[in-house]
């Protein structure tokens, strides 16, 4: 498990994720889970990764465990996470200290108390009493081989309450052999402008090393992270997509990016940076959470413009309003095409579906203002970029794609008495001028309709034996009431290879769902290269 190449130790990036980002609610990792998310994080460069407290509990105890046979680390040292010791014993007698060493990492991470009213009130013990009790755990495991850092737990806190204690927490920390002690912000209160004179003063009334954790209960732990080292901090404590307790803490990647593009420093191994996005969203679908589409660097809509202003600047200039390339993180930029839309949008919006507009303002026009038209009516084009391309290839090519053509279709709900209910469609359409009629049954009428869709296509283009439908939206759209409204329909769909979706607008929500499953067909074939009847 040893790091093939030792990371640069001038600044640190240290990932808690396995340990304090889990601590969030809706995620339970598996020791498969924390092996997964400790490889990808290796993979992204980071230097240390806090795998968890051994000892604590059997999970984090078997993870350490096969971590040690089953990953060779190539750029992360592998770090233990512990407490400092018991009062009234020593360190050498402590067996949650003889875990920590027995986990068989080269790094341990201890937390120790540095607000006096917790020492008093949490660990029942004195203020000096708390001192030896760092003094003597960090020597000992300095003294068996190991790196020791020291998280001085609520500290802003302590140092609000008693700043002499607080430093002499840090003070002891340091000349007892730590190589960094870390400033927590344990509560999340605190500000940018707060953290940098703190860490500033203890930096130079202490002389130790420091780093920081900060947690994001203002909104404010990226800020306060990039803030401790504006004041001398070169350890950075963050979690993979800022995963923690409450509302979480310093998110990895806005952190890592604005060190390595803002500031200038090397933090991670050359050309890890690119694979940033890829690799927070391979961590989002270990945990199980949907990757926040409005996440800063790496979010799909970071990059994603759609004002027709904005638009016609970034066909001058993408500079112009945007702050970084997003290539540099792995991301790309977008045209959101909407009733906002302008002629720019449209154009940079054929450019990225590699269609070629050829400077015909009347064919950009025509598009614009059916967009404008159609979304008025309801639908939605920037969530749905298939169906945007489907209609803007109907405009270039002077009428819809025919893959097929459908005759009729019904979906039947059937209430039995015993209350169960019994789902069926029958399509009947044309498709390479053979009439086809199709009946299937379904776990609930859409589902029903997109099978008797797939039973009549699939004979004639095998290529739709691919597709699956991974997600549903029904939206009831403002203007009418009840069962009166309007509703939009969005529908995604993937090959296998990946993903799109298409949209549907409709007073009936089945009608909706019809519109957008064909369309969810057309560019699938589309997709797969099939050539329209």
């Amino acid at each position: 498990m040893t790091a093939t190449s030792e990371p640069d130790d001038s600044f640190h990036v240290f990932d808690t994720t396995l340990r304090d980002g889990a601590q969030r609610e809706g995620i339970n990792l598996t020791v498969a889970d924390k092996l997964a998310i400790a490889r990808h994080l290796d993979e992204f460069g980071v230097g240390f990764i806090e795998g968890g407290w051994p000892g604590a509990n059997p999970r984090d105890t078997e993870f350490f465990a096969r971590a040690r046979q089953e990953i060779e680390f190539r750029h992360a040292q592998l770090v233990a996470f512990g407490a400092t010791r018991r009062a009234g014993t020593t360190a050498d007698q402590d067996p949650q200290v003889k875990a920590l060493l027995d986990s068989g990492a080269p790094v341990i991470t201890l937390v120790a108390k540095s607000h006096d009213r917790h020492v008093e009130l949490a660990l029942r013990t004195t203020l000096d009493e708390n001192l030896e009790m760092v003094r003597d755990t960090v020597s000992h495991l300095r003294s068996q081989g190991r790196r020791v850092f020291v998280d001085c737990e609520h500290f802003f806190d302590g140092y609000r309450a008693d700043p002499a204690y607080a430093k002499a927490v840090v003070r002891t920390a340091h000349e007892a052999g730590a190589d960094v002690v870390i400033l927590c912000d344990t509560n999340g209160g605190m500000l940018p402008a707060q953290v940098q004179a703190v860490v500033a003063t203890v930096l130079a009334d202490t002389g130790a090393r420091l780093g920081i954790h900060a947690q994001d209960d203002t909104g404010c732990a990226v800020a306060n992270t990039l803030a401790a080292v504006d004041a001398g901090a070169t350890h950075v404590q963050c979690t993979a997509n800022g995963y923690g307790e409450r509302v979480g803490n310093a998110n990895l990647f806005p952190v890592v990016a604005a060190l390595e593009l803002k500031y200038g420093k090397k933090v991670l191994p050359e050309g890890r940076l690119r694979e940033m996005t890829r690799i927070s969203h391979a961590i989002a679908e270990v945990v199980n959470l949907t990757p926040s589409t409005h996440q800063p660097y790496v979010g799909v809509s970071a990059f994603a413009h759609k004002a027709g202003l904005h638009a016609s600047a970034i066909k001058v200039d993408p500079d112009l309003y945007q702050h970084i390339d997003p290539e540099q993180v792995g991301n790309t930029m977008r045209m959101l095409v909407s009733d906002m839309a302008g002629r720019a949008s449209i154009e940079l919006k054929g450019k990225e579906l590699g269609i070629d507009l050829g400077g015909d303002r009347e064919l950009v026009g025509r598009v614009v203002e059916r967009v404008k038209e159609r979304e008025l009516e309801g639908y939605t084009y920037e969530a749905a970029d298939a169906s945007f391309e489907l209609l803007l290839r109907s405009e270039v090519e002077g009428g819809p794609l025919k893959y097929f053509e459908v005759e009729s279709w019904r979906a039947i709900v059937e209430d039995r008495p015993d209350g169960t209910h019994a789902n069926e469609a029958t399509v009947k359409l044309w498709a390479k001028s053979e009439r086809i009629v199709a009946t299937a049954e379904g776990n609930g009428p859409v589902n029903a309709l997109d099978r008797a869709l797939r039973v009549a296509l699939e004979r004639i283009y095998p290529q739709l034996a691919k597709l699956e439908l991974v997600d549903y939206k029904v939206r009831i759209l403002e203007g009418k009431h009840g069962t009166q409204s309007t509703t939009r329909v969005l529908i995604s769909t993937s090959d296998g290879a990946g993903e799109w979706s298409t949209v549907g607008v409709a007073e009936n929500v089945i009608a909706a769902s019809w519109q957008a499953l064909e369309d969810a067909y057309a560019y699938g074939l589309l997709r797969a290269g099939v050539e329209p009847a």
